[in-house]
């Protein structure tokens, strides 16, 4: 019998979360099943909304378990391919179609994946933060406390290009701090955000090197793989990158070049749980790590914790660990760390979690862009 199952609608919701929104896309489908996803892109909401609008005409009245074929279309159809508004969008409908079939066929999303390679999840944290050594290291020994067993920081703001030594040494000091209070058991990971120059980006590697730390995240900017390589040929730390790359065309120049040891694709910004694990394939094949980015909600967490579970080469799982009241007041039911800093691999049908609509109503969209960051004669820097 044919499946007559169809997409009888697609939604979105906006949730205020700082500065910045979560943006979260539910499929529903013509027998009652809903699946959620997000396609959270900082400071470009109403973009992303927009770009969401625009793959309705697509999806209403297809069968949503076409779930590659609809990626193509709306890929291959655009005629303007990617962009991360675009690809934040797809991925929001993409990660909801995947929720819909696993629930359907009452199986967690890793199984239509090949099914898990691991039985539980390793998670980095997103922080520790502050503005002084102290109030940094005083961080990471919370976020520790909490289950922790690697962290990733982030000790510089705006850089000029030919940073002073005592530039580069203020935020080394951070580090420092946070390695003297965590000890040498804890995994260390250092972003740069992409604010260094190639040889600001070297001096500071090179600085890194002795507080023994796993990954250099963005040395420089990520747009010129020239930069990046050269870095990482001089640089002792192993350099990730991969946030703002976006689908499988954008990483073959750097893994080609055979010096980045961890690719951190983004479900979101890649376009999808599929195009993210087609990366990870790529990076397999050069023997490189995969450290999926998630500076975002609970759902992209947990859509992670999926990809992850079916990736030979994974290395860590990044996770938002503000505590801020959203984070799980709009998200039934999210993961719960174990002691040893491990997430269990999801076991309910689908993503396995569900919106809280009258909790979203709590925590309205906000107006803004990204904190600005500026260099000391008031020229803008890159955030």
């Amino acid at each position: 019998m044919a499946n007559q199952r169809k997409i009888a609608g697609v939604r979105t919701v906006a949730v205020g979360a700082g500065w910045r929104n979560y943006v979260f896309v539910q499929v529903d489908t013509s027998d009652g099943l809903t699946g959620l996803g997000e396609a959270s892109l900082g400071g470009q909401t109403h973009a992303v909304l927009g770009a969401v609008r625009d793959l309705e005409p697509l999806l209403l009245g297809a069968d949503p378990s076409r779930i590659e074929h609809l990626w193509q279309q709306a890929y291959r159809h655009a005629f303007w391919h990617g962009g991360p508004t675009f690809l934040s969008a797809l991925a929001g409908v993409e990660v909801a179609l995947w929720d819909i079939r696993g629930q359907a066929l009452g199986v967690p999303i890793h199984k239509l994946l090949g099914g898990p390679v691991r039985d539980r999840i390793r998670a980095y944290a997103n922080g520790p933060r502050g503005d002084t050594p102290e109030e940094v290291a005083g961080s990471a020994v919370d976020l520790v406390g909490r289950g922790f067993t690697a962290l990733k920081m982030a000790p510089w703001e705006a850089m000029p290009i030919l940073a002073s030594r005592g530039r580069i040494d203020a935020g080394i000091e951070k580090v420092r701090a946070v390695r003297e209070a965590v000890g040498p058991a804890v995994d260390l990971m250092v972003d740069a955000h992409g604010r260094l120059s190639p040889p600001v980006a070297t001096r500071a590697a090179k600085a890194l090197a002795p507080l023994g730390i796993t990954f250099l995240e963005e040395p420089t900017l990520p747009g010129h793989a020239p930069a990046l390589v050269r870095v990482a040929r001089e640089s002792p730390v192993p350099i990730a990158v991969g946030e703002r790359h976006y689908t499988r065309w954008a990483f073959d120049e750097l893994l080609a070049s055979r010096t980045i040891a961890v690719l951190q694709p983004d479900i979101i910004q890649s376009g999808g749980i599929a195009e993210a694990r087609r990366v990870a394939a790529m990076a397999e094949a050069h023997f490189v790590a995969v450290a999926p980015h998630n500076p975002w909600s609970w759902v992209n967490t947990v859509a992670s914790l999926h990809l992850d579970a079916a990736l030979p080469n994974f290395l860590m799982q990044e996770v938002v660990t503000d505590p801020e009241p959203w984070n799980e007041a709009v998200i039934a039911d999210p993961p719960r760390l174990d002691a040893e800093g491990f997430f269990p691999a999801p076991t309910a049908p689908g993503l396995g979690i569900a919106l809280d609509p009258q909790a979203a109503k709590r925590f309205p969209p906000v107006t803004g862009r990204p904190p600005a960051l500026w260099h000391d004669d008031g020229s803008v820097a890159d955030w």
